[in-house]
């Protein structure tokens, strides 16, 4: 069922009590769930109540953006919030003319890359006819506590409220970086951004800065984007401990390149050297490593489901680095910005990280250890970190969710990624048990479910999680 037929769902009745699911977080992830699930269940859908204090559902940290400069990573046409149309966000770009505006969106092969705030706004709208059906409340406030409560999980907001939901699923964003410990000197620095993905953290920053960027990631890409956008023309210096930058998507589109179902890798050594095997394969194919990489992607379940723990931990130990810069590639217009600061002598991609810093007045004065190359001094301006989510942190980062963890609802994953559940995405609580009444959705299960951070992959997941959560409901109703 697509976005504009939800409105049929209005002014269902409901005979008795609806079991009522509670989702904290609002980001696509979410809204996803929220989505499916009363789709699922259109003749006795659930209350379904979703925490965000944003003034939507559906856009989170990653589409809640006004920067122009930030775009979607992945062409539209693979964008959507139904797994199984996959033009849906495409279609709905045309029936709105909503790129009419943009005309930077447009690529010369007729790909697609709108501001990532449109993929937000397509979410949306979404889900405002089942919030003003009253099928989805939307509950504008951040969660500060979780507990259990008999049969119910009690959740109290910062709005004073109370809500006991049957069933709870958590589908919050990644912490934000942490600043390594070597730049806490920086502290209180009119020009150190700590959180670039904060709104309008890099006003600070000046035309003739010269900057420091800790991090080659595409937060480091946005953020170059952005400041070449609004005129800065100083230095700039981005590292990370390998230098690995993210990378471009294939000239051409490609087919996905591979076969790594069919005899799944067992240890981190097999995949790499599998992968490698492809890649060669791929290019006597006329293909690039894209497609290689994207036909990982596509079996990531499998491959992850076939590797022990041990080698699931070497992975992300090792090998994650090159994943990320890989996999995540960055839209071809801020591509291009980027190869436009390398070739113009602007901008330099060290592999290196921080030995030390000192203050001088206003002056920033850092000392990189080169990777295999020895030390540099240099002076800077300013100082933006863009380390990526601190992953291992996520039990700490809210104290709602420090609570469920002391309270042993809630436990890491054992690789550090997220939060540990299992194949049906319930929490896996201290006893080791899953819970059926408490799910993970979106990155946060990817620590089981491999890999999770690419839209369709969120999408998908989020299905499922909703197709859980039906099952359960069903059941819940029947027995009464």
């Amino acid at each position: 069922m697509a976005p504009d037929d939800v409105s049929a769902l209005a002014g269902q009745a409901i005979v008795h009590r609806r079991p009522l699911v509670a989702i904290i977080g609002g980001g696509v992830s979410g809204a996803a769930v929220a989505y499916h699930l009363a789709l699922a269940l259109p003749d006795k859908p659930p209350a379904i109540t979703v925490f965000e204090p944003r003034h939507e559902i559906g856009r989170g940290l990653a589409y809640d953006t006004a920067d122009p400069a930030h775009r979607i990573n992945v062409p539209a046409g693979r964008m959507s919030l139904l797994p199984d149309q996959l033009e849906d966000f495409l279609e709905w770009i045309r029936k709105n003319d909503a790129i009419a505006d943009d005309p930077g969106a447009h690529r010369a092969d007729g790909v697609l890359f709108p501001q990532r705030q449109l993929f937000g706004r397509y979410v949306a709208s979404a889900l405002q006819p089942l919030v003003e059906a009253g099928i989805v409340r939307h509950r504008r406030a951040l969660v500060t506590d979780v507990s259990r409560d008999g049969t119910f999980w009690r959740i109290s907001d910062s709005q004073g409220g109370q809500t006991f939901a049957d069933y709870l699923v958590i589908a919050t964003s990644h912490p934000s970086p942490s600043t390594p410990g070597n730049l806490a000197v920086l502290s209180g620095h009119p020009r150190f951004v700590a959180d670039s993905t904060k709104p309008a953290s890099l006003d600070v920053i000046r035309a003739d800065d010269r900057l420091l960027v800790v991090g080659n990631g595409l937060t480091a890409a946005d953020v170059v984007a952005s400041l070449a956008r609004t005129g800065h023309r100083g230095a700039i210096t981005s590292i990370s401990r390998r230098g690995l930058r993210s990378r471009g998507h294939a000239p051409v589109p490609q087919d996905p390149f591979g076969a790594f179902e069919t005899a799944p890798a067992h240890s981190a050594t097999d995949l790499l050297r599998s992968v490698r095997y492809a890649i060669a394969q791929a290019e006597q194919s006329g293909l690039t490593w894209h497609a290689v990489i994207d036909q990982v992607r596509g079996h990531g379940h499998v491959i992850w489901q076939n590797l022990p723990i041990a080698e699931r931990r070497r992975l992300v130990r090792h090998l994650r680095p090159f994943w990320d810069a890989h996999r995540f590639r960055i839209a071809p217009q801020v591509e291009e910005v980027l190869d436009q600061a390398i070739a113009e002598g602007r901008m330099e991609v060290l592999a290196a990280s921080v030995a030390s810093v000192r203050r001088e007045g206003d002056n920033i004065n850092v000392v990189l250890r080169r990777r295999h190359a020895g030390t540099v001094e240099r002076v800077y301006d300013a100082v933006v970190v863009t380390t990526g989510p601190a992953h291992g942190g996520i039990l700490d980062s809210q104290p709602w969710l420090a609570s469920l963890r002391n309270h042993a609802h809630l436990q890491l994953d054992p690789t550090g990624l997220g939060i540990a559940c299992n194949e049906r995405s319930e929490a896996i609580a201290g006893d080791g048990k899953g819970d059926s009444t408490l799910l993970i959705s979106g990155p946060l299960a990817r620590g089981t479910f491999g890999e999770l951070m690419g839209l369709p992959q969120i999408t998908e997941h989020a299905a499922f999680v909703a197709g859980e959560l039906a099952r359960k409901v069903e059941k819940a109703l029947k027995s009464r």
